[in-house]
This record gives C-alpha cells, structure tokens and sequence, in this order.
C-alpha cells in the first residue's frame, strides 16, 4: 500500500493550480441520468471519488468518455450519455465506496420513476443518515421503502407531481437530490432551509443549464417549476474552495507565500476571514488568492456551521496549523459528531490537543516532530500531511487512498512549491 512520506521544515513558494471542486463534481455527474442527450463536464479533477461514481454510472447505462485536455485546461473534460437506464438498482458492490452514490436517487426517480439504492458507505465521520433525503423526497409525492440495506422510491403515477419542503437542519446532500428530482417534476417544488453552499449554486447553475427551472439561487429557499425534459450541455466544474483552504493552511503552517491560482475569493469568504485573523496575509487577484505567512501564527475561536459559515471540510486543517501557534486555539464541531480522529495522530507528532466532546482546545507548541501516522478520513488525511510540513525530521503518513479521494496530484502540486514530498510502494 502507498504512503506519504515528507521531509519538513520547508517554506513553500510559488503558484498551486486549484482543481475542480470534489464535492461539485459528484453532484454533477448524477444529472447527466436526467437526459438522454450528452453531458460534457470541464474542469473535472482526477480523483478516485470521481472514477468511482463514473463506474456507478456506467452500471446504470451512462457511457463515460473522457476527452482531451484543451491547452490551458486542469482536470479532464468528460462526457457521459445516458441514452437509455440500463438498470434503476444501484447495488451495494457499487455504492459501498463512498457517501456520495445516493444521489443518483433523486436523478432515476425523476427520470424512470422509480429507482433503487444501498445505503451508502464513505468516510467513518460519524453518524450521517439520509433521512432527510427520503423526507423531501416524499413531500414531492414519492413512496419510500426500507429494506434489507436499500431504499426503492417509486412515484406512483410514473413521475413525482412536487411539493413542499423544509428541511429541519441544513443538509447539503438532501438538498441536492431534492434539487435533481424535482426538476423533472409535474409541478412547484419548494425547498426551505436549502443548503447555500457554492457546489449547490454549481448544481443549480448546470440544472438551469441543462433546462430546468429554478429561482431562488444561491438562497435557503429554492423554488423549482418542473419541465417536461432536460437536454445536455457543456459546464465547467467551479474550483475546490476546500482545496484552496489546505494549500492556505500549508502556508500557515511552514511560512511562505503562495498564489492559489483559479481559487474564487467569494467561495471562501468564511476561510480567508479565519486566515487573516490567524495573522496570514490574504490578497485577492484576477488570477485567485495569494496567502503569505511572514510572522507567528495567532491563535482562534473556530465553530463549524453550514455555508455561510465555516466549513466542517476545513476543521481539521485548521487544527493543524493552531498546532504552532502561539496560545490556545478552540474548535467546535457542529455538523458531525467524530470528526476529531485525526487528534490522536497529531499527539504522535507532538501536539497538544484536549477534546471534550464535540469541542477542542489546541495548545500551540513550539514544534512538531515527524512519525508514522495513520490516515482515518480524507480532511484528516490532509491535516497529518500539513503536520508533516512544519515537522522536524520525516513524517510518514498511511492509508493514502483516503487522500486519492480529495487531493489530485498532491505530491505534484506540494512538490512544485518546495515541499520535501514523495510518495512510496510497498
């Protein structure tokens, strides 16, 4: 099995291209069951999360074809064509490699009127049920059933005539398949306390696209007017923001400048905000954001919440970098409830870390020192890697398929700015 091995104490300079966003991406790529015409997605990263849900859609009669890359372009273009659905069962086999595979259920709904899904698998970051995904589903007028590790949802005339929902707390994932299955719906849907996050602009951006009819973007409350069909289109997948804030938080945490090149400043207003009170210097540009890191780090007070607050995708790498700095920095967890697994690991290499409960205080300490770390999820992955900068003497960090997911060409990108990074077989 691969793994990651850094030698730190290197200051990073130089520019980082921002790949297409992950979690964008695999909410793009379940529209293309919407249509039996061509879909073509830009900008789309090379990730294993990525690869996994195309052979999710091939299994269900999608073709996938990824074309050249046009000059100038980062990620892939690729086209997918669901002429016809194979088959409405996503089995387990398929879906059990990660969480975002229940958004083809919301698509197949729509388009065949009824679909089949396992409940899905991905990180271990706690409890994460897809209640609200059947919940809104069922106030658009479908029949839910639960067995055997499955959901079949059914619209019992053939298609979901739409209706109202409001979502008792901010789900990102429900709200997207909510999104996906009520534009192919005979009537108004609307959805209250929507997610706002960018990736449910981008969905609701390509949707429109594509012909749907949808108001209220980038608000809590989304009104969509069902259409009779969709067509296919060409869209660009917008750039990861999450991305964007751990190549910030390496800088932080080793000193340095560098330029996120394609990174969208108004993306990431909430992590940019917490950059600069932790004293790095944010600088917006045509071409992205440029962060430097030329003195101590400050301290923070970071609670995670739905967008527009900050990220639970960003907690972790924050956690690192308040490692090194200069007093205690404190972290609430809002949104899942074990999603501190990357503490321990960080103790191995020096940190000082108290957890209670859903809560952390982070001690700064003078330095880091590199060890054998075990990656758990895929933001933990990045925080041990971000560790493993700012440590004296070499870092080895394991299980870096949970890194593949979420990070295309890691090593490449890190390496290219100065980083001591390599990875090693086996």
């Amino acid at each position: 099995m691969d793994s990651i091995h850094i030698v730190g104490g290197q200051r990073l300079e130089g520019q980082i291209p921002i790949s297409g966003a992950k979690n964008s991406a695999l909410a793009l790529l379940p529209c293309a069951l919407l249509t039996n015409e061509k879909l073509t997605l830009a900008n789309l990263p090379r990730l294993a999360d990525v690869d996994n849900f195309s052979h999710l859609l091939n299994g269900l009669g999608a073709s996938t074809k990824v074309d050249g890359v046009k000059p100038g372009e980062i990620g892939r273009r690729m086209t997918l064509q669901a002429k016809d659905l194979a088959s409405t069962v996503a089995p387990y086999d398929m879906v059990r490699k990660m969480r975002a595979s229940i958004l083809v259920l919301g698509p197949m709904l729509a388009r065949a009127g009824e679909a089949t899904v396992s409940l899905p698998g991905g990180c271990a970051i706690g409890d994460r049920p897809i209640d609200l995904h059947l919940r809104a589903l069922e106030a658009m007028g479908a029949e839910i059933e639960l067995a055997a590790g499955y959901v079949k949802a059914t619209a019992p005339k053939g298609r979901l005539p739409g209706g109202d929902y409001s979502f008792p707390v901010v789900s990102v994932g429900a709200t997207e398949n909510a999104l996906m299955a009520a534009v192919l719906a005979k009537g108004k849907t609307q959805l209250f306390n929507a997610a706002r996050e960018p990736e449910i602009v981008d969905l609701c951006n390509l949707l429109v696209a594509m012909g749907g009819r949808i108001d209220g973007i980038g608000s809590s409350h989304l009104i969509i007017r069902g259409v009779e069909g969709l067509h296919g289109c060409e869209y660009e997948v917008m750039p990861d923001r999450i991305e964007a804030g751990s190549y910030a938080c390496a800088v932080g945490i080793t000193g340095g400048s560098i330029e996120l090149v394609g990174a969208r400043p108004h993306d990431m207003l909430a992590i940019t905000n917490a950059l600069a009170a932790a004293g790095l210097i944010v600088e917006f540009s045509g071409k992205g954001i440029r962060v430097t890191a030329d003195k101590p780090l400050r301290p923070l007070a970071i609670s995670t919440a739905p967008y527009p607050g900050f990220p639970t995708d960003m907690q972790a790498q924050f956690m690192a970098m308040m490692c090194l700095a200069q007093g205690e920095s404190f972290l609430e967890e809002t949104i899942f409830e074990n999603r501190y697994m990357h503490v321990p690991e960080l103790r191995r290499m020096g940190a000082s870390i108290d957890v209670r409960g859903r809560s952390a205080i982070v001690h700064g300490v003078a330095g880091l020192t590199g060890a054998k770390v075990m990656a758990t999820d895929l933001r933990a992955s990045m925080s041990l890697v971000l560790a493993g900068l700012a440590a004296e003497g070499e870092t080895e960090v394991l299980r870096v398929y949970h890194l593949d997911r979420g990070y295309e060409r890691l090593e490449e990108k890190l390496s290219a700015v100065g980083a001591n990074i390599e990875r090693r077989g086996s």
